[in-house]
């Protein structure tokens, strides 16, 4: 799969390459992983949390929630956002909100992600949550007896970080990694071509050093060809990196013996080893590497990608793993999509000529829209509406692409494009590419510069 490029980026200057670990280096079978999340939560929601025991029956449905969709906690709604914030899309539990409720309800607004009111879907790790959420508003409006939309939210959240903080998603996971994890032999090849070219490689991730190592032994040892074991090909690892956090502000690093377990505070520079916690600057200034000769790759658009350009001058590449899917849907629809945008075409020139005639008679002139305008209008519709319902199969069917909201981009595109230098759908798509390679994006073009 090719590399996509929003902003200059040459390898050849990076010093330091870093990576998240879940749904970056390790990907996941998000179906089968997802599902075990939803299944337990739902279950937990039951007996711990005393949610009514047809919630413990939910059937994990992966389609009903995409990575970037927005939770509106006041009215129990699952939103699609535009990059202007609007509401393009709105689900109230399982069925979808009308044009004209959904005007009613958000035209008013823009959505902004800072109030507490809304809840962001930015990683993999959301869709779990998602479907059950949408779930249980669901069971709501067909009068189950069950908290306010907020606190559903809340509960949900709560309930599927305590499944992650507990151990109980980890300890079957390690049970089974066959079943919930992919392994991809070319990750393994591309760090050690990273290696030869004299890059450090580093992990930062929130995981546990004990999952750390099940998971990263699982996944790479059985691949290298140049080192014994993954520990031998990164130059750091920091693990409960508690990120955002770690970009945040100062704290403090723990230094964790291999053998032992055991940790020990340690204050200032890091440049190798294995640790817990920390910040990033103590990384820069012990590695004695400036911010922009770092590329830091990860899957969470906020806390691997939105804080690191917002706090440091870390380069940034997204690990986007839904959006595989959706370019074998795009390269299959080429001409039904080619086919649309010939009839817009023709129907904004339709449109234009009526325009004008209009403009005309307001004029006192004698003039009228051609013979068979509005009856080729109105062919038009009909058929741009018979090739979208024939699009709409081949990508998700309740929330469409990723990256669009209807014929703009979805504010989930927005952030990918402001934030996120490169983008890519695993990290192994960078083995196609030499580590002296000179990422540039295509020229975008003003609405302005497009001369027909």
């Amino acid at each position: 799969m090719p590399v996509y490029v929003n902003r200059l980026l040459n390898l050849k200057k990076i010093k330091v390459v870093g990576f998240d670990m879940d749904y970056t280096l390790v990907r996941y079978n998000i179906e089968a992983f997802e599902g075990l999340t939803h299944n337990l939560a739902a279950v937990r929601l039951v007996k711990t949390y005393g949610y009514p025991e047809a919630a413990g029956k939910f059937e994990f449905d992966r389609s009903r929630a995409i990575v970037g969709l927005v939770i509106d906690k006041r009215n129990g709604n699952l939103l699609k956002l535009s990059r202007f914030g609007k509401v393009k899309l709105a689900y109230h539990g399982l069925e979808e909100i009308d044009f004209r409720e959904r005007s009613r309800i958000y035209r008013e607004l823009v959505i902004d992600l800072r109030d507490p009111d809304f809840q962001s879907l930015d990683t993999a790790f959301a869709i779990s949550n998602g479907v059950l959420f949408a779930q249980l508003v669901q069971l709501k409006k067909k009068g189950a007896s069950l908290p306010d939309y907020r606190r559903l939210a809340t509960d949900v959240n709560g309930c599927i970080d305590s499944l992650h903080k507990d151990g109980t998603l980890k300890e079957i996971l390690k049970a089974d990694f066959g079943k919930y994890v992919l392994q991809d032999s070319k990750t393994a090849a591309m760090l050690e071509r990273l290696k030869t070219y004299g890059k450090k490689l580093m992990i930062i991730t929130n995981s546990d050093y004990e999952y750390t190592k099940s998971l990263l032994d699982y996944a790479l040892n059985p691949f290298w060809t140049k080192y014994k074991n993954w520990q031998e090909a990164f130059d750091l690892v920091i693990t409960f990196a508690e990120k955002p956090r770690f970009f945040e502000g100062r704290h403090r690093f723990l230094k964790i013996d291999r053998e032992s377990g055991i940790m020990t505070n340690h204050e200032g520079p890091v440049s190798e080893g294995l640790w817990q916690g920390g910040w990033f600057e103590d990384v820069q200034e012990g590695m004695g590497v400036p911010g922009d000769e770092f590329l830091y790759l990860g899957d969470h658009i906020y806390g691997d990608v939105v804080s690191i350009k917002k706090r440091c001058d870390w380069r940034t590449a997204l690990v986007l793993g839904g959006l595989d899917g959706e370019l074998e849907a795009i390269r299959a629809t080429r001409e039904i999509q080619a086919e649309i945008d010939r009839l817009m075409n023709r129907k904004e020139w339709l449109e234009k000529e009526a325009d004008n005639a209009e403009m005309e008679r307001r004029s006192g002139r004698n003039a009228r829209v051609p013979e068979g305008h509005i009856e080729e209008q109105d062919q038009l519709n009909s058929r741009i509406s018979e090739l979208l319902d024939e699009l709409k199969p081949h990508f998700n069917p309740y929330w469409g692409e990723i990256l669009r909201a209807g014929s703009e981009e979805s504010r989930y595109a927005e952030q990918v494009e402001k934030y996120a230098c490169i983008y890519m759908t695993k990290v192994s798509d960078l083995y196609d590419h030499s580590p002296r390679t000179y990422f540039r994006p295509p020229i975008r073009r003003l609405a302005h510069e497009i001369v027909e």
